[in-house]
Parts: C-alpha cells; sequence; structure tokens
C-alpha cells in the first residue's frame, strides 16, 4: 500500500507540474521545476484534497456497510453468534 501511495503522490506530482508549466509558458512566465512545485502550497492544497475526498469516500462505505449490514437482513445474523446459526431465526 505504501508503494501505492508514494507511486499517486509521484504521478500526480507529475502531472500537476506539467500541467502548471504549460499554463505557465503560455503566460510567457518561467517554468517550475518538479522541486519547487513538490515545494508550492498549489500541489499540497490539491493532494490532502484529493486525499480528503479518497479517504471520507472509503470510511463511508465501510461505516454503511457495517450499518446496513446489520439492520434486520434475513442474510445477516446477530453481531457474536456463532457460524452455525446463520438462518436460524430467533
Amino acid at each position: 500500500m505504501a508503494l501505492f501511495f508514494v507511486g499517486s503522490w509521484f504521478a500526480q506530482s507529475v502531472s500537476g507540474v506539467s500541467a502548471l508549466n504549460a499554463e505557465r509558458l503560455r503566460d510567457r512566465q518561467a517554468p517550475f521545476t518538479w522541486f519547487d512545485y513538490v515545494l508550492s502550497a498549489d500541489f499540497w492544497n490539491r493532494t490532502l484534497q484529493d486525499w480528503q475526498s479518497e479517504l471520507l469516500a472509503v470510511a463511508s462505505m465501510g461505516i454503511l456497510s457495517v450499518y446496513l449490514r446489520q439492520r434486520r437482513s434475513p442474510e445477516s445474523k446477530p453481531v457474536g453468534a456463532t457460524h452455525t446459526s446463520a438462518g436460524v431465526e430467533g
């Protein structure tokens, strides 16, 4: 998972500096280096917004899957019940 995190972070930094430099060159400004872009507020703002939305989505799915699974579903059993009691009403 750490490799995926670092890989996605690096890919986002490369694509971000590329897009920023395209805008800067269109406006006839000096391009940013990758290192300067990684230290910039723009990069960290984009990165933290992306990870915040991903973590919120994963947390929502996890919490809702537990909550919805335990809501009197005929396929579920009470928490703490043995595996052999599945399908037995009680």
